[in-house]
C-alpha cells in the first residue's frame, strides 16, 4: 500500500487566501462552488482545500473526498510556475471539470501584487524601486535561461549531434513519405506485371 501524500493544505491555503482577498473578481468566481473541495497532488505532496461562502479557501476536513482532483508532476509544476499556458493540458483532472475550469481560470489570471504588499512595509517609493529591480532581475534570468537553453540545443544538435535538429527530422520525414510513395507505385507496377 502506497504512503499517503504529505498534506500542505494550510501552507497553500494562506497565500492563496491573501491573493483572493486582494481580488474580488476571484472570490466571486469561486462562490458558486461553495462547499466543494479541490485536491492538488504532486506526489509526495498534496493540498486539499474547501471553498467557503466568502470565496476563500480553508483546509478540507480530514478524509473528505475531493470534488475535483488535479494531479501534476514536478516538471509540470515548474512549467506552471513559469506561466506556460500549455502546461494545463498535461494535468490529470478527475471529478468536477467545471470546478477544475474555475481553478484554471484563477491560475491564468490571479496575480500577486508584490509592490502593493511591499509598500505597506517599506513605503511606496522603496516598494516601487524594489519591484522594478526584481522585475529587471527576473527578465535577466529569463533571457539568460533562454540563451543557455539555445546554446545547449545548438551544442547537442550541431557540435555533438546526439539529438536530431528539427530541420533534419522534417527532411527525414519528407524522405520517408517520398520512399513510401515510390514503394506504392512500384507495388502497383509489380501487380500489373504479375496479372499479365
Amino acid at each position: 500500500m502506497a504512503a499517503a501524500p504529505f498534506a500542505f493544505d494550510a501552507l497553500v491555503g494562506a497565500p492563496l487566501n491573501h491573493l483572493l482577498r486582494a481580488s474580488s473578481w476571484a472570490r466571486e468566481s469561486l462562490i458558486p462552488y461553495t462547499g466543494k473541495t479541490v485536491s492538488v497532488r504532486c506526489l509526495p505532496f498534496s493540498a486539499s482545500l474547501q471553498i467557503i461562502a466568502s470565496g476563500e479557501v480553508t483546509p478540507a476536513a480530514a478524509g473528505a473526498l475531493p470534488d475535483a482532483t488535479l494531479t501534476v508532476t514536478p516538471g509540470l509544476l515548474l512549467r506552471m510556475a513559469t506561466r506556460d499556458d500549455t502546461a494545463w493540458r498535461d494535468i490529470v483532472i478527475e471529478g468536477d471539470t467545471a470546478l477544475a475550469g474555475a481553478v484554471h481560470h484563477l491560475w491564468r489570471h490571479l496575480r500577486w501584487d508584490a509592490e502593493e504588499d511591499l509598500s505597506r512595509v517599506v513605503g511606496d517609493v522603496a516598494a516601487h524601486r524594489l519591484a522594478g529591480t526584481a522585475q529587471g532581475m527576473g527578465q535577466w534570468a529569463r533571457i539568460s535561461g533562454e540563451n543557455l537553453l539555445r546554446s545547449f540545443t545548438e551544442y547537442w544538435t550541431e557540435e555533438r549531434p546526439a539529438v536530431a535538429a528539427t530541420n533534419d527530422l522534417r527532411g527525414f520525414a519528407a524522405d520517408v513519405d517520398l520512399l513510401r510513395e515510390d514503394l506504392a507505385r512500384l507495388e502497383k507496377r509489380v501487380l500489373r506485371l504479375a496479372s499479365r
